[in-house]
């Protein structure tokens, strides 16, 4: 049972791990595209929610009630099963107990006394709200998009420097990452069709105070380390991960808001999540595919050499 809980690694049990993820992973994107066409079709036009059959008008209140947490909750249940495959028990809870913790904390101040995000409440849409102020599922967001942010900077970094400057440097960009998608994000559900908060301190830039990015660049630096520390207590047993599954959450997560905000054309946050987001983490992903394939010639070398090495 404890080799279990630490390293599943049957191939039965593999192979049933990796199609939950896919699953996961599939729910989460349609459910984006799903949020997206009731943001941004749907609500605009009245008058075709009228038309619907009642199955239809059903289907467009469940998700308009719970689509946010459905694709939230999926987006996490993704990257958790990918942590847990690739990575082992300790360092997937590790991770995730830091962002939850830290995050909810942060938001839970946010709302409570302005600090470290400046003012705001949290409208209806995203799931039951945690001491009536926060929902439950904005945590689980920080984890599953910081996470993303961190493992690809680390991955990425490690074919630069050395494995502590590479962790240091993950805490930092993936701190980047994180915000960089919130530059898109924050106007997008804010300011657009069907807000999911509001804020009650306006500031320049688009509403909201430059003070909500220091927040989320500094929540993400605290979380990030406390995990990199927290990962020391156990040695890494990886030297190369896919990292497909968790550019595709970041993208995939990236567009949502980028779509909502040109609908609202807001454009700006846009391009300003491109250069310090979407291309970077682009090219921290291919510094970290090319450093698998690195990798992978001497050990297939060694393979080679070794079927025509001559019998002693």
């Amino acid at each position: 049972m404890k080799s279990f809980l630490i390293s599943p690694a049957s191939p039965p049990l593999t192979s049933r791990f990796q199609l939950v993820q896919r699953i996961c992973f599939i729910v989460h994107i349609v459910s984006l595209v799903f949020g997206l066409a009731g943001l941004l079709l749907v609500l605009p036009h009245p008058g075709f929610i009228a038309q619907l059959p009642e199955i239809g008008r059903t289907a467009f209140r469940w998700s308009m009630a719970g689509g946010g947490a459905v694709y939230m909750i999926s987006g996490t249940a993704a990257v958790a099963v990918y942590a847990y495959r690739h990575l082992g028990l300790w360092h997937w809870l590790s991770f995730m107990a830091s962002a939850l913790v830290l995050s909810l904390g942060a938001e839970l101040m946010g709302t409570s006394t302005g600090f470290p995000f400046g003012h705001y409440h949290y409208l209806s849409g995203l799931g039951y709200k945690i001491a009536g102020l926060v929902p439950f599922t904005i945590p689980l967001s920080w984890f599953y998009l910081g996470f993303s942010a961190y493992i690809i900077a680390y991955m990425g970094l490690q074919s630069l420097v050395s494995r502590p400057l590479a962790k240091l440097g993950a805490i930092a960009f993936g701190s980047l990452l994180l915000t960089s998608w919130d530059f898109v994000l924050d106007p997008a559900m804010s300011q657009t069709t069907m807000p999911f908060w509001a804020w009650d301190q306006p500031g320049a830039f688009f509403g909201m105070p430059y003070q909500n990015f220091a927040g989320w660049f500094g929540t993400g630096v605290v979380f990030m380390a406390i995990a990199t520390l927290l990962w020391q207590a156990k040695p890494e047993q990886w030297s190369a991960l896919p990292l497909e599954l968790p550019l595709g959450i970041y993208l995939s997560n990236f567009a949502f808001a980028a779509l909502i905000s040109v609908d609202g054309k807001i454009y700006p946050p846009i391009l300003l999540g491109l250069l310090l987001g979407v291309f970077p983490v682009l090219w921290l992903y291919q510094l970290a595919q090319q450093q698998g394939e690195a990798d992978s010639l001497p050990r297939f070398g060694g393979l080679v050499a070794s079927l025509y090495k001559a019998p002693e």
